[in-house]
Protein backbone atom coordinates (compact mmCIF):
# COMPACT_ATOMS: atom_id res chain seq x y z
CA UNK A 1 0.00 0.00 0.00
CA UNK A 2 2.49 2.25 0.77
CA UNK A 3 4.16 1.83 -2.66
CA UNK A 4 0.91 3.07 -4.62
CA UNK A 5 0.82 5.85 -1.99
CA UNK A 6 4.39 7.00 -3.16
CA UNK A 7 3.53 6.59 -6.77
CA UNK A 8 0.19 9.02 -6.37
CA UNK A 9 2.30 11.44 -4.16
CA UNK A 10 5.35 11.52 -6.68
CA UNK A 11 2.55 12.28 -9.42
CA UNK A 12 0.91 14.78 -7.82
CA UNK A 13 4.14 16.38 -6.87
CA UNK A 14 5.05 16.40 -10.13
CA UNK A 15 1.60 17.73 -11.80
CA UNK A 16 1.70 20.45 -8.92
CA UNK A 17 5.62 21.65 -10.23
CA UNK A 18 4.56 21.58 -13.51
CA UNK A 19 1.93 23.94 -13.26
CA UNK A 20 3.43 25.76 -10.55
CA UNK A 21 6.88 26.75 -12.21
CA UNK A 22 5.73 29.54 -14.51
CA UNK A 23 3.49 30.66 -12.34
CA UNK A 24 5.22 34.51 -10.45
CA UNK A 25 8.75 33.88 -11.22
CA UNK A 26 10.76 33.03 -10.02
CA UNK A 27 8.73 32.50 -6.67
CA UNK A 28 6.82 29.77 -8.49
CA UNK A 29 10.27 28.17 -9.20
CA UNK A 30 11.53 27.82 -5.88
CA UNK A 31 7.94 26.77 -4.20
CA UNK A 32 7.79 24.03 -6.41
CA UNK A 33 11.30 23.25 -5.20
CA UNK A 34 10.79 23.89 -1.63
CA UNK A 35 7.73 21.34 -2.35
CA UNK A 36 9.07 19.01 -4.27
CA UNK A 37 12.08 18.05 -1.70
CA UNK A 38 9.71 18.54 1.09
CA UNK A 39 7.22 16.10 -0.25
CA UNK A 40 10.13 13.14 -1.15
CA UNK A 41 11.51 13.25 2.00
CA UNK A 42 8.39 13.17 3.76
CA UNK A 43 7.49 10.02 1.85
CA UNK A 44 10.41 8.43 3.93
CA UNK A 45 9.95 9.92 6.79
CA UNK A 46 6.46 8.84 6.99
CA UNK A 47 6.45 5.08 5.96
CA UNK A 48 10.26 4.43 6.55
CA UNK A 49 12.41 3.83 3.07
CA UNK A 50 14.48 5.46 0.81
CA UNK A 51 12.88 3.06 -1.83
CA UNK A 52 9.80 4.55 -1.52
CA UNK A 53 11.62 7.98 -2.14
CA UNK A 54 13.24 6.76 -5.01
CA UNK A 55 9.87 5.26 -6.24
CA UNK A 56 8.10 8.93 -5.94
CA UNK A 57 10.89 10.57 -7.76
CA UNK A 58 10.86 8.55 -10.70
CA UNK A 59 7.56 9.13 -11.29
CA UNK A 60 8.28 13.33 -10.57
CA UNK A 61 10.80 12.62 -13.37
CA UNK A 62 8.06 10.87 -15.79
CA UNK A 63 6.08 13.99 -15.13
CA UNK A 64 7.80 16.50 -15.57
CA UNK A 65 9.53 14.84 -18.49
CA UNK A 66 6.55 14.39 -20.44
CA UNK A 67 5.43 17.79 -19.72
CA UNK A 68 8.30 18.86 -21.55
CA UNK A 69 7.42 16.89 -24.49
CA UNK A 70 5.06 17.95 -27.46
CA UNK A 71 1.36 17.13 -26.58
CA UNK A 72 -1.01 16.32 -29.13
CA UNK A 73 -1.32 20.00 -30.20
CA UNK A 74 1.91 20.66 -30.07
CA UNK A 75 1.83 22.44 -26.89
CA UNK A 76 4.45 22.37 -24.58
CA UNK A 77 3.64 22.24 -20.73
CA UNK A 78 6.99 23.44 -20.03
CA UNK A 79 8.86 26.16 -22.36
CA UNK A 80 12.35 25.99 -23.42
CA UNK A 81 12.95 29.44 -21.24
CA UNK A 82 15.16 29.50 -18.52
CA UNK A 83 12.78 28.70 -15.72
CA UNK A 84 11.41 25.27 -17.67
CA UNK A 85 14.88 24.40 -17.92
CA UNK A 86 15.74 25.33 -14.51
CA UNK A 87 12.94 23.25 -13.57
CA UNK A 88 13.96 19.64 -14.81
CA UNK A 89 17.93 20.43 -14.06
CA UNK A 90 17.34 21.67 -10.75
CA UNK A 91 14.26 19.34 -10.07
CA UNK A 92 16.67 16.57 -10.69
CA UNK A 93 19.47 18.24 -8.15
CA UNK A 94 16.43 18.58 -6.07
CA UNK A 95 15.35 15.23 -5.71
CA UNK A 96 18.91 13.47 -5.13
CA UNK A 97 19.21 16.42 -2.20
CA UNK A 98 15.60 14.89 -1.19
CA UNK A 99 16.42 11.14 -1.34
CA UNK A 100 19.86 11.51 0.40
CA UNK A 101 18.40 13.15 3.42
CA UNK A 102 18.37 11.85 6.94
CA UNK A 103 14.88 10.67 7.19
Amino acid sequence: MPFIYAVIFGGGLGIGSVFLHASLPPFGLLLSFTATCAGIWSIGRLWGGRSLRIIASCVWMAVVLRAGFPGASNEYLIEGTAIGISLINGGFLILLLAILLPA
